[in-house]
């Protein structure tokens, strides 16, 4: 039998909160979200005003309406009640009026199921899901997860954010050395391999701009692997897709804030990249097809550092990257089928699956 919550009182919470500690209730229930502030996409100050107090009303907006995924994180932070006569009779008030019953309802049986054995590594279990597969995958948990049996795969498939810079800036450095040198050399001209009377010659002038065309494709391609194969919904009679969706990106919507694995480890990368540089190879010239390449591994680098900032970063207000982290965070925990622009929202619009702005009617 689950023991009976702990009970809180007033005079005990504003001693914890003055310790540093950000308590939060709504209405009788007690939620520490000391360990969630910095992740929070209002940015830790706001949470840090809000300590002590009841959140009920901010829950249902504005500014922003918390979605039901949003409601059932919050209940993984349930620490106990507050006791009776502590909460008084106006708060539940208006507690109730600006909580619709249906809403209500929903937020009081959102608790997550588990369908796994967390105890056990997940990849092998999750296939076995079928039609509940894409509904548990899409209800974010915060906890860690083991993917594989073998201590050096599980090892392999995780990554500290530093390693992606460490690794694979030296290599953008030096390609582009690489690439620049070739270039300065005044051999490499565009079209050589269908006319040599109008070929063009590429000076080493033209580095940064192809560069900058690496980079842009890359953006391209970030949007285009995550909507249509990160996001691709597998068959809920397929074992074998339902395994490789959870692979490559399953495990981060099931547990978004995994820190070990918000970032792609080198060795893999190090495969997909080779293939795309065999393609840029046979389409370009050599070192032309190399420095487009070098600007998109470029991007690349950029993308994986940003979308772990988006997680764990705590941006300032009104600058991009805080706009940028609140639209990432509405992705994962309410718009799973729009959004997929990570380090930009720019490719969301011509694709029409931009984000809609939240709209609130005013009270009377």
């Amino acid at each position: 039998m689950a023991a009976a919550p702990r009970s809180f009182s007033a005079a005990e919470v504003r001693s914890r909160c003055a310790e540093g500690a950000c308590l939060v209730r709504c209405r009788r229930r007690l939620y520490d979200l000391s360990g969630f502030v910095r992740l929070h996409p209002g940015g830790e100050q706001l949470l840090r005003r809000r300590a002590g107090t009841d959140v009920s009303r901010a829950l249902d907006g504005p500014p922003h309406r918390h979605s039901a995924n949003a409601r059932r994180w919050l209940e993984q932070y349930y620490v106990g009640e507050m006791e009776s006569g502590d909460d008084s009779g106006l708060a539940r008030a208006r507690c109730g009026l600006t909580e619709p019953p249906a809403r209500r309802r929903s937020r009081l049986s959102c608790s997550p199921q588990d369908l796994v054995d967390w105890q056990k590594p997940l990849l092998w279990q999750v296939g076995y899901l079928g039609e509940k597969y894409d509904e548990w995958v899409h209800q974010p948990v915060d906890r860690p997860i083991r993917l594989f049996h073998s201590d050096i795969l599980e090892y392999l498939s995780k990554t500290a954010w530093y390693v992606v810079f460490i690794v694979w800036a030296p290599v953008v450095l030096y390609l582009s050395w690489v690439s620049y040198t070739s270039l300065a050399q005044g051999n490499t001209r565009l079209f050589s391999s269908f006319t040599t009377e109008y070929s063009i010659p590429v000076h080493k002038y033209y580095f940064p701009f192809i560069f900058l065309l690496g980079m842009f494709l890359w953006s391209l391609l970030e949007y285009l692997i995550h909507r249509f194969v990160f996001h691709m919904k597998p068959p809920a009679s397929n074992y074998y897709l339902i395994t490789l969706h959870f692979l490559l990106h399953g495990q981060h919507h099931k547990s978004p804030f995994d820190s070990s694995r918000l970032v792609f480890p080198p060795v893999p990368a190090s495969l997909v990249m080779g293939f795309f540089y065999g393609i840029l190879k046979l389409m370009l010239p050599e070192v032309l097809g190399l420095s487009v390449f070098v600007g998109g591994l470029c991007g690349y680098v950029i993308y994986d550092m940003m979308h772990y900032y988006l997680h764990y970063g705590s941006p300032k207000k009104g600058t991009y990257l805080y706009g940028l982290k609140a639209y990432h965070v509405k992705h994962h925990f309410e718009h799973q089928k729009s959004g997929f622009g990570i380090s930009t929202r720019f490719w969301d619009h011509p694709f029409r699956t931009l984000i809609p702005e939240e709209t609130f009617e005013k009270e009377d």
